[in-house]
C-alpha cells in the first residue's frame, strides 16, 4: 500500500506541468526506508525554509532513476544523490551542480557482511554463495562493491551461486541477518546507524570485509536553477555547526559531522569504475 502511495505522489509531482512558485522542491534517492528519509529530511526542510524564505516541499520516489529524470525535468530543484547517480545526473543533464558533501563522503566505504552461520569469514568465501547488493544504482550498496569484487577475481554474475538487490541498505542487512541471502553489502554509515540503535543482531550478521574508501553522497542541484539561490542553498549547508544544539540534531540525523563544498572533478573516480564495471556505456 505504502509503495502504491509513493508512486502515485511520484507521478502528481513529476509529471505536473508547473509547479507554484517559490517551492523548493527537494527529493533523496530512495537508498532507506521511506518514513526513514522523512524523518531525516524533515528538520532538515524546515531549516533550508528558513534560510531561503521558500516553502521547502519534499517529494518522494520510489527508485534512484525517478531522481535523476526529476532534474533533468526540472520537476525537482534539489536531490541527496549518491555518487554514482549524481553521475548519471550529470552525464543525463550536462549541468547537474553537486553543492555541497558530508566531511565523511570524502572517504565513503562499503561493509560486506554475512550470516554468521554460514561459515563465511573472507571475501573469498563468497563463491558459490547467494549475495545481495542494495539497488542496482546504489553506489555504496553496488558499484563500488562490484568495483573491488572485481578488483578481487571475484564476478558475482559467474562466481556468486544468485546475485539479489534489495533496493535499499537497511534492507540488505535484515535479509542478511534472516539468512534469506547469505551475505551482501551495504555503505558504512547504514551499518553504524542500525547498530547503534540496536537493529541489527551482531551476532547473527558479521563484517567481513570493508572497501577502500571512495567519494560518495552529495546534495546536487539542476543546472539551470536561480544562480542566487544555488548559492543561498551552499552557504545553508556550510554554515551549519555542530557546536550550535539545532544545527547539531540537523548534523546527527544527516549522519555528517560537518558539510563542506564539494565539485564534480571529485566524482570521476566514480565514474571511471562505473565504466569499468560495466555500468556505464
Amino acid at each position: 500500500m505504502l509503495k502504491r502511495i509513493l508512486i502515485a505522489l511520484c507521478g502528481i509531482f513529476l509529471s505536473s506541468p508547473a509547479l507554484a512558485q517559490n517551492i523548493l522542491r527537494v527529493s533523496a534517492i530512495p537508498d532507506e526506508s521511506p518514513t526513514e528519509l522523512q524523518r531525516k529530511f524533515t528538520p532538515l526542510g524546515a531549516y533550508l525554509q528558513k534560510e531561503t524564505v521558500m516553502k521547502v516541499q519534499f517529494i518522494p520516489v520510489t527508485d534512484y532513476a525517478a531522481v535523476v529524470e526529476g532534474l533533468a525535468a526540472g520537476k525537482i530543484d534539489m536531490a541527496w544523490l549518491g555518487g554514482f547517480t549524481f553521475v548519471q545526473a550529470r552525464l543525463r543533464t550536462g549541468n547537474a551542480i553537486p553543492i555541497a558533501q558530508r566531511v565523511e563522503d570524502e572517504n565513503f566505504t562499503s561493509k560486506f557482511i554475512a550470516n554468521a552461520a554460514s561459515g563465511i569469514k573472507h571475501l573469498a568465501d563468497l563463491k558459490g554463495r547467494n549475495f545481495s547488493f542494495g539497488s542496482v544504482s546504489s553506489t555504496s550498496g553496488h558499484l563500488m562493491p562490484r568495483f573491488y569484487l572485481l578488483e578481487n577475481k571475484i564476478n558475482p554474475e559467474n562466481d556468486f551461486k544468485r546475485v539479489a538487490y534489495s533496493g535499499a541498505h537497511d534492507a540488505t542487512a535484515l535479509q542478511v541477518e534472516s539468512g534469506k541471502v547469505e551475505s551482501g553489502v551495504l555503505n558504512a554509515s547504514v551499518w553504524y546507524k542500525l547498530v547503534a540503535e540496536k537493529k541489527v543482531d551482531t551476532g547473527k550478521v558479521r563484517v567481513i570485509w570493508t572497501t577502500p574508501p571512495y567519494y560518495d553522497y552529495n546534495w546536487t542541484v539542476r543546472g539551470n536553477l536561480d544562480p542566487a539561490l544555488v548559492k543561498k542553498l551552499t552557504a545553508a549547508f556550510l554554515k551549519l555547526d555542530p557546536k550550535l544544539p539545532g544545527h547539531k540534531y540537523i548534523l546527527n540525523l544527516q549522519r555528517a559531522s560537518r558539510f563542506i563544498a564539494t565539485k564534480p572533478e571529485n566524482y570521476k573516480g566514480i565514474e571511471t569504475a562505473a565504466r569499468s564495471a560495466g555500468l556505464l556505456k
